[in-house]
């Protein structure tokens, strides 16, 4: 997630200022096509070419419409996460206590299940973040590659602290980590064995019924979220949708200067020659407009429009170890390079 307000050149350019240049090619190598050939017959009518780019833009429009749609819903999602996680620190902190059995153990039992809340965060995080075939980081030659070293700067490098930092916070018990090894999801899991644990301390009378009830709905609640992330991360934007935009885009750009070098020569003299940048500018806009709204399609896969997810897992972190009042917390998530992951 960009956090900065604007975009300066460097941050323009890198994301989509290098179109420009092969635009800039393209609509040198028509205009001076029809300035040493005399081939008029080239100019296209620019009615035709209004009602494309009209046509084009408003595509394009809805199908970023729709990619910001599932971006928004994402971050709602991990903002539900946030709240939930709040709630179910509250719950287990004060519903949790008995006269009957030990109070070691009862402390015990409520530090294993936030470490554990703590740890299924982090594990739901990573594995949201398994590439998917349709993903830019899962493209094959050339383009593949970009996406990966891109998310390779945006993530690996950046947060090499923060990522080893978490690995080395052993939030699972030695004797439970082998019950989770081969599981197909182990975020699932995770929260199966919260459910476990509250039914136990429910039996050992650590909790009344309706205290019991309330957890389990948190719990619930989570299986919701967590459904709902895999539902985006798993089902693709209509494939439709995305690559006939994309289809559109390459057409009209493909058009756009044997329309406008005869709409600039109507001028006279070599006014036609403005259609290279002029050109260049609109067809960039196109192509920009395409790309931003590819980018926003998948919000899970670490590139710059992904929700932050390492930051809100560290955010719930801070929260519940704070409300457990351990002293070892960590430092909240700063972005790097206006860039919060």
């Amino acid at each position: 997630m960009i956090v900065r307000k604007t975009l300066g050149l460097r941050q323009i350019y890198e994301f989509g200022g290098h179109h420009f240049i092969w635009l800039t090619g393209w609509m040198l190598l028509v205009s001076a096509t029809y300035h040493f050939t005399q081939w008029r017959w080239m100019a296209i009518p620019w009615l035709p070419m209004s009602v494309i780019g009209t046509s084009v833009a408003f595509y394009v429009g809805f199908k970023n419409h729709q990619a910001y749609g599932r971006l928004w819903e994402a971050r709602k999602i991990w903002g539900a996460m946030i709240n939930n996680s709040r709630a179910l620190g509250t719950m287990v902190k004060h519903f949790v206590a008995s006269d009957t059995v030990n109070a070691q153990v009862v402390e015990l039992a409520k530090k294993r299940i936030i470490h554990r809340h703590i740890a299924y965060l982090y594990t739901l995080r990573q594995q949201l973040l398994a590439p998917a075939p349709w993903e830019h980081v899962s493209l094959r030659w050339i383009f593949g590659s970009f996406n990966r070293k891109r998310h390779h700067l945006l993530l690996d490098i950046p947060y090499q602290e923060e990522l080893a930092e978490i690995a080395g916070r052993p939030y699972l018990e030695p004797e439970e980590q082998p019950l989770y090894e081969g599981v197909a999801n182990k975020a699932t899991q995770l929260i199966d064995r919260q459910s476990a644990d509250l039914a136990r301390l429910h039996a050992d009378g650590c909790m009344n019924m309706m205290q019991h009830i309330e957890l389990q709905r948190m719990l619930n609640n989570f299986y919701d979220e967590q459904g709902k992330a895999e539902r985006i991360k798993r089902f693709p934007f209509p494939r439709h949708y995305g690559s006939f935009s994309f289809v559109f885009v390459c057409i009209f750009v493909f058009l756009l200067p044997f329309g406008i070098v005869g709409e600039f020569s109507k001028l006279g003299g070599d006014m036609y020659w403005l259609s290279v940048p002029i050109g260049a500018l609109i067809g960039w806009i196109f192509v920009v407009m395409e790309i931003v709204g590819d980018y926003s399609e998948n919000p899970f896969e670490g590139l710059y429009n992904d929700v932050p997810m390492l930051s809100i897992c560290r955010t719930i972190e801070i929260d519940l170890l704070q409300m457990m009042g351990e002293k070892n917390v960590p430092k909240p998530i700063q972005p790097r390079n206006s860039v919060l992951m």
